[in-house]
Order: structure tokens, then sequence, then C-alpha cells
């Protein structure tokens, strides 16, 4: 998501090349390293079952995968008109799942794909739009309407859903939002109150909010504070209840700001 982001706003197009970029880097390590990470397969596969003769899809041949995903990358630059953006995202997802263009990695890149419209399209700024919960919270009715879709043309349904989807993450969003900032405000109080250290320590806590799970040789590269400087005012915000360290170790230790995570992390447990 970071790259695709930042290639975004580097000006570089939404296309089949990002999403090739964007699952070169997903499958780089673990599951699915094996599968040609950043290639459009070159074989069959399927969805379901152990073979196609007995799968619940079958994606189209790895011969036309290509002209597949052309003719996506031409919708997604409104040819041959303007899609509104939501409608947009709505049918891109279903296609890109459809064409299944990758061996593996296609519900996460598929997912990936709707916050880069959004953002492609300055709908969003950040990609702050968490559609995986919900698609994965209403799994079985998720794939029911990828289903009817495919085999009906059941479009009206799952742009329904797709919406209300849409709706109750941006609500929630906004929710963590706010939450997250009554957080902030209140700990920068109590932060002001250390005295001699807060200077310091509010500096490490703006780099907390951007990434709250921390070594203290990130934080002196994003703090520019000294190594004694940040380690100090580390052990004050732990002192203070507001950072833990996590590894129980002397070297290379990782420093969590649990109420922020906390707040992030709210929900995700059912994904």
């Amino acid at each position: 998501m970071k790259h695709g982001h930042e290639r975004l706003r580097e000006g570089f197009p939404l296309s089949n090349r990002l999403l090739r970029e964007i699952h070169g880097i997903l499958l780089a390590k673990g599951r699915g390293s094996d599968r040609n990470p950043g290639e459009f397969r070159r074989s069959q596969n399927w969805i379901g079952g152990t073979r196609p003769g007995n799968a619940a899809f079958v994606p189209p041949p790895a011969d036309r995968v290509e002209e597949c995903m052309a003719a996506l990358e031409r919708f997604l630059h409104d040819l041959p008109e303007r899609t509104p953006v939501l409608l947009k995202a709505a049918l891109a997802h279903v296609q890109f799942e459809t064409i299944h263009p990758f061996l593996d990695g296609n519900g996460r890149v598929g997912r990936l794909l709707i916050p880069l419209i959004l953002c492609q399209e300055k709908v969003l700024r950040e990609p702050l739009l968490y559609m995986s919960l919900y698609l994965k919270e209403h799994r079985d009715r998720y794939f029911e309407l990828l289903a009817a879709v495919r085999l009906a043309g059941g479009w009206e349904s799952w742009v329904l859903f797709f919406a209300e989807g849409i709706r109750e993450m941006a609500d929630g969003a906004v929710t963590t939002a706010r939450k997250l900032e009554e957080v902030s405000v209140e700990d920068r109080g109590r932060i002001q109150s250390l005295g001699r250290v807060s200077g310091s320590a509010l500096r490490i806590h703006q780099a907390l909010q951007r990434r709250p799970l921390v070594s203290i040789t990130h934080l002196v590269a994003e703090t520019r504070l000294s190594p004694p400087t940040a380690a100090s005012g580390l052990a004050a915000l732990a002192k203070a209840g507001i950072v833990r360290e996590t590894t129980g170790r002397k070297r290379n230790r990782l420093f969590a700001y649990d109420r922020y995570l906390a707040i992030l992390r709210e929900g995700t447990e059912r994904e």
C-alpha cells in the first residue's frame, strides 16, 4: 500500500505496471514467494476444488490475461467514458478478482486496488479506508455476490453491498481518527509535565503517532535526536506509562505506543 500510494503521489498512473510492482513487493517474502511475484500468470488457476473440473470458479485462460487486464486498465483511465469513482471502484474490484491475473495474492491485491482508486481520484488523500475488514466480516455474502455477477450479471446487488461497506468503513475511520486525536492530546499534556525531558519526549511522541511501534534507531533517524537523548526520552515515556518496551532485550529493543495501537486494532481481531 505504501509503495502504491507513493507512486501515485509521484504522478505515476494507476496501471497494470503498478499492480505488478505492488504484487512483487507483496509476495517478495513469505506466502506466495514462489508464485512468480510481479508477473501475470502463464498457467491456468482456479478457485476452490482440486482442479478446474470441480472448481467453484475458473478465471480466464492464461493467454487471455493480458487482454483482460488491458481492458481493465482502460476502464480505470475512464475509457471509453468517465465512471463515477465509487462505481468505478466497485466494478474494478470484481473485474480484477474475476480475471485473477496472478498465481497467488489476487485477493490481497484486489482489496488494495480499492483505496488506490480512491486516492488516484482524490477522494482520499491517504489510503485510510479499510475495506478488507468489511469484506472478510461478510465473507460468505461477498463470495455469493461475486458469483452472482459472474453467472447472472447481478451487478446491482454487488454495488449496493459495496456502497454499504464504504459507508461503514468510512464512519469507522472517522471514529478511529477522533479517538486517536483524543489520546494524542491527552498524552501530550502528560508529557509536557515531565520537566526537562519533555522537549525530546514530545518529538518522540510525534514520531510514535506516525509509527507506533519503533526502535531507537528509527526514532534517531525520524527525530534527529542523538541515541542517548532518544533513549532517555523513551525511558521517560515508559515511566509515564505511555510507551512499553516489547522485547525484553537489552539490544534491538522495540517500543510500542500501546493506547494508540489498541485503537488502530479495534475490530481487526475479527479479520
